[in-house]
Formats: structure tokens, C-alpha cells, sequence
């Protein structure tokens, strides 16, 4: 469930992950730094004492040779430099050994002697692992007052110290993926916070409708300088907008008013053309019917473009009482069939079980549901039924408008009852549309209260649902 909430590209979701691995990366390389740091210091120390021993070894057996023999002091000498985890060997330059510490006998034969073939060529100190221990060696040939001794090799067990860095360094990796955890927590929160007065922003202009703009202003308190720049950039387009939504309406309103008018006149004349046609050819009858026609639909345009600017402009008068839904219906319907009796097509209507009283327009809502099936019929192939459901849900009272047509695909039917959509555009032109009904179908649902939805499958048919506040 969280993950499914989770959006993969929000700001807060990058600027989380973004600031974490930087913190991770950097927090990483600082753990890696450090430990190779302190591994080094630790090899160091224990090659620098290594360095002494053998440094110190010519001295050591210069003092004691002049009291005592050769062989009685090497043997003093390295008892004096033994320790726990030191262990030393001198042998002749012909390879006999001539005295080693106590503490290596205590050493497993095979690592003895790899300790031994390896001092042959550490002339500096190194370190060597064997058998899961770890060693720092150096071989050093011995000479005192000019007089070759032989080979002196010196270990150091430095397992013990190893193993307590390698678990200082399993420490020091989980206390950074904890420490790394509760930054990327913190970091989200933080960046949360910091990104309300954003969301504040989105939430106050998502709400903005087209008849607001002109009084719509977006203030953020308590914001940082950025965010306050946005809002007055977003005040100063939501002005300019509202500037050229009132002159697109006022355009609209102010063509469509003065164009009706001329062509009411013309459509006027080509019917009374028309009536006395006895002395017209064929031809000519043909390109008048077509001139009228055109005129027709053309005023019809603008009847419906005038409509909608009168509901832009808040000047949509509706009259709304309480009425029965079901004598309307009946009545649009069998309106509505005396045109579709041509097509052969029929029109039911399926009341509920008992009327149903709703706060309506009663011309308005005749003008909705006479496009509704106007639209059906547009959509649907001859000798199909459509079907007009009244019932009651709660306190509204639904309208279903079904139909056995072409269908609409998802992707338009979100998009229906924008203005000038057509799904269709080459059957539409055959058909009259102008893509201007659905939106004045909603906008006069939605002034009285109400609203409509669609619900369609391809091939399958379509159901408008129109929904009114019962009384």
C-alpha cells in the first residue's frame, strides 16, 4: 500500500533519494578513508618496531660478544627482545640455525618455515598472511665490526590486532547505515515541510475555475522568497487570463448575437424562395434546400454559442421548481419519436415504481434530455432502441439515457463535454454536430444542481446518467 502511494517522480521522492546517496557517498568515502587510515597507521607502527629490533640487534650483541662467547650472547640478545607475539630466528650464512626464540617453537612447522623462506627476500618489513594469522616480517643480514654474523629474522603476530580493526570496521559500517537511515528520515521530513507552501500553492490553483480569474489570487505566508515569486508570477497570469477569457467571451457573445440576426433573415427568404419553387429547376431547388440547410445549422451554432456565453458570463436564467420527472421524460420522448419515426428507430421510457419529484427547469431539461437522445440516435445504427430509465438513489434522482451504439472509447470520454470534441469529425459533419451539445447538456445540468456522467463500451453502447436533487 505504501509503495503504491509512493509517487516515483515527486519532487520531495528526488531531493530525498538526491541529498541520502550524497550523504551515503559521502559518509562512505569519510568510513573508507578513515579505516584505511588507521590500517596504515596500525602496519606502520608495527614495521617501525620491527625496524628497531633489527636496528637495535648489531648494538645488543656488540656490548655483550666483549664478555661473553658468540653463541651465549645471540642467545641473550634475542631472549631480551622476545615478547608474547614476537618471535625471532639467527642462523649462519651457511642457513644453520644458531638461536631463535623461545616463542618459536610455539609456531606450527609450516608456518615457521614459510616465515623462513619469506625473511630471505623482506629486507624491508612486510606483512604476510598465513594460516588465517597475520604477520609483520623482516630479514636482515648481521654484521658486527665488519664481521658477518649470518641472517637474523625478525615476525610479529599482529593477528590479535587485525581481527579487533576488522570488527572496529563492521562497527564503524553499521553505525554509518544507521547514521545514513535516520538522515534519509530526517532529510525526508524536512524536505516535506519545506515543500507545503508548493503544495499549498497547487491545492489553491487547482480550485481556480474559468469564472473565477478575475477575483483569483494566490497568497502564501511564511514561504521562502522562491515559492513567494511563483505565487505573484502565478497572480499576474491568472490576471492576464481572466483578461482574455472576458474578451474571448465577449467576442463569442458579440458575433454570435449580431450573425443570427442576418441569417435568420436569409434563411428566411430561401424558404419563401422555396414555397413558390414552380418555376425553379431541379438544380436550383437543390442548391436552395442545401443553402437553407446550412443556414439552419448555422444559426443553431450560434444559438448554443449564445447560450454558453450567457452561462460564462453568469447571465443563464434558469427557473427552477419542483416537478414530476416522469411527465417530462414521457413527454420528450414521444416528441422525440415523431422525429425518429424515419429511421424506424424506437424510444422507451421505463419509469420507476412510483413518480419521482426533482428540483428542475422544466425547458431546460427538455432541451438536455432532447439532445441526450438527439445525440443516441446520432450514434446508433437505424431499427435500434434506445432507452429512457428514471429511478431514485438517495436523494437524487438519476436519468439514464442508453443506447445500443457505436460506444466511446475511454480516451474520449473523458474529453466529450469539452467544447468543439468531436469524436468523430467525419460523421459529425454529416450529421450536423458542431461538438457544442454535450457541453451545453452540462453546463445546464450542472446550473440546476445537478450533474452528468457517461459510461461506454466500443460496439457496446453508451449510458448518459444524469443526476438532479429530488425534492
Amino acid at each position: 500500500m505504501l509503495f503504491k502511494k509512493l509517487d516515483l517522480f515527486s519532487l520531495r521522492l528526488r531531493l530525498t533519494f538526491g541529498v541520502a546517496i550524497l550523504s551515503m557517498l559521502g559518509l562512505g568515502s569519510l568510513a573508507t578513508w578513515t579505516a584505511w587510515k588507521m590500517q596504515q597507521i596500525l602496519i606502520d607502527n608495527h614495521k617501525r618496531n620491527i625496524e628497531q629490533i633489527s636496528s637495535r640487534l648489531p648494538h645488543d650483541i656488540k656490548i655483550y660478544m666483549e664478555m661473553s662467547l658468540q653463541e651465549t650472547v645471540l642467545q641473550k640478545v634475542i631472549n631480551n627482545l622476545t615478547t608474547h607475539n614476537t618471535f625471532l630466528l639467527f642462523r649462519s650464512p651457511n642457513n644453520k640455525i644458531l638461536a631463535q626464540s623461545t616463542t618459536w617453537n610455539l609456531l606450527p612447522n609450516s608456518t615457521a618455515t614459510n616465515l623462513m623462506n619469506f625473511s630471505n627476500q623482506a629486507n624491508k618489513a612486510q606483512i604476510y598472511e598465513l594460516q588465517g594469522r597475520y604477520f609483520v616480517l623482516c630479514g636482515k643480514t648481521l654484521e658486527v665490526k665488519g664481521q658477518l654474523l649470518g641472517n637474523i629474522s625478525i615476525a610479529q603476530d599482529i593477528t590479535e590486532e587485525q581481527q579487533m580493526f576488522a570488527q572496529m570496521i563492521r562497527d564503524l559500517s553499521i553505525i554509518s547505515i544507521a547514521v545514513i537511515t535516520i538522515m534519509a528520515f530526517a532529510i525526508a521530513y524536512y524536505i516535506k515541510h519545506s515543500l507545503i507552501p508548493l503544495r499549498h500553492l497547487s491545492q489553491m490553483t487547482s480550485v481556480i475555475s474559468p469564472q473565477d480569474l478575475g477575483e483569483a489570487q494566490v497568497s502564501i505566508k511564511n514561504a521562502p522568497s522562491e515559492v513567494k515569486e511563483l505565487a505573484q508570477t502565478f497572480n499576474m497570469m491568472l490576471s492576464r487570463l481572466s483578461q482574455a477569457w472576458e474578451q474571448e467571451r465577449q467576442f463569442v457573445s458579440n458575433v454570435s448575437h449580431e450573425l443570427r440576426t442576418p441569417l435568420t433573415i436569409v434563411r428566411g427568404y430561401l424558404e419563401s424562395v422555396l414555397r413558390r419553387k414552380n418555376n425553379l429547376t431541379e438544380l436550383q431547388i437543390e442548391a436552395l434546400e442545401t443553402a437553407a440547410e446550412e443556414a439552419e445549422r448555422t444559426i443553431s451554432l450560434l444559438q448554443d454559442l449564445l447560450e454558453l456565453a450567457r452561462a460564462d458570463n453568469g447571465n443563464l436564467h434558469l427557473h427552477i421548481e419542483s416537478n414530476i420527472l416522469d411527465n417530462l421524460i414521457l413527454e420528450v420522448v414521444e416528441m422525440a419519436q415523431k422525429f425518429n419515426d424515419k429511421n424506424s428507430r424506437k424510444i422507451i421510457f421505463q419509469p420507476a415504481n412510483k413518480p419521482i419529484f426533482a428540483k428542475f427547469d422544466v425547458n431546460r431539461l427538455r432541451q438536455v434530455l432532447l439532445n441526450l437522445i438527439d445525440n443516441a440516435g446520432k450514434y446508433s445504427d437505424p431499427n435500434t432502441t434506445i432507452v429512457v430509465k428514471l429511478k431514485q438513489e438517495g436523494e437524487k434522482a438519476i436519468i439514464q439515457v442508453c443506447d445500443r451504439g457505436y460506444g466511446i472509447s475511454l480516451q474520449n470520454q473523458s474529453r466529450i463535454f469539452e467544447r468543439f470534441y468531436r469524436i468523430d469529425e467525419a460523421r459529425n459533419r454529416t450529421n450536423g454536430g458542431s461538438g457544442l451539445g454535450l457541453s451545453i447538456v452540462k453546463t445546464l445540468v450542472e446550473a440546476m444542481g445537478g450533474s452528468i456522467t457517461v459510461s461506454s463500451q466500443l460496439e457496446q453502447g453508451s449510458v448518459f446518467i444524469v443526476s438532479l436533487p429530488i425534492n
